[in-house]
């Protein structure tokens, strides 16, 4: 096997490893990596997708989860204002989905939640820091850098754009 695939959260060429286990138990089922298995394990992924959002969302107040029935909860309220805006989720309203622990193993660690979203004024802060640069925060939202005494250079990390080219266009012209 191959090395780890961010987008199914598997070993590259798992598809033809499981064709060859599923083909030694159920040797008449004919099931093929593709387009059977792959085509599968997209959709428990698109499925274990939107429960997450329901369940672990930042913006989904309100939903929870029953590992006795394997259903997503949430008051009808709730329900019909987040079907509302995503229609594909109504058929957890009423439909277990056993894989969402083991799947929430595979693809938790990789789906964003912007748990550890940064602004750019945060962005800023932290390189001046790396940097030793001193901070002056002019007000909530701008903050101000200024050198400390070992003034650095940073000239050289600023892409320099040569404009020769378009003078040699309007020379000509």
């Amino acid at each position: 096997m191959g090395t780890h695939n961010a987008n199914t959260g598997f070993k590259a060429g798992y598809p033809l490893e499981l064709e060859r286990m599923v083909g030694k138990k159920l040797p008449s089922a004919n099931i093929k990596a593709k387009p059977h298995i792959e085509s599968r394990i997209k959709t428990l992924k698109k499925d274990w997708s939107i429960i997450f959002d329901m369940v672990q969302g930042n913006c989904t107040s309100g939903f929870g989860w029953d590992s006795q029935k394997n259903m997503v909860t949430a008051e009808d309220a709730v329900w019909e204002s987040y079907i509302s805006s995503l229609k594909n989720a109504a058929q957890f309203r009423t439909r277990s989905f056993f894989f969402y622990n083991k799947l929430s193993q595979i693809y938790a660690k990789d789906k964003a939640t912007g748990q550890d979203t940064q602004t750019a004024v945060d962005i800023l802060v932290d390189i001046a820091l790396k940097e030793n640069v001193e901070i002056n925060e002019s007000t909530e939202h701008e903050s101000q850098f200024e050198l400390g005494s070992d003034d650095m250079d940073i000239s050289s990390r600023v892409p320099q754009i040569s404009t020769s080219s378009r003078r040699k266009r309007k020379a000509s012209e």
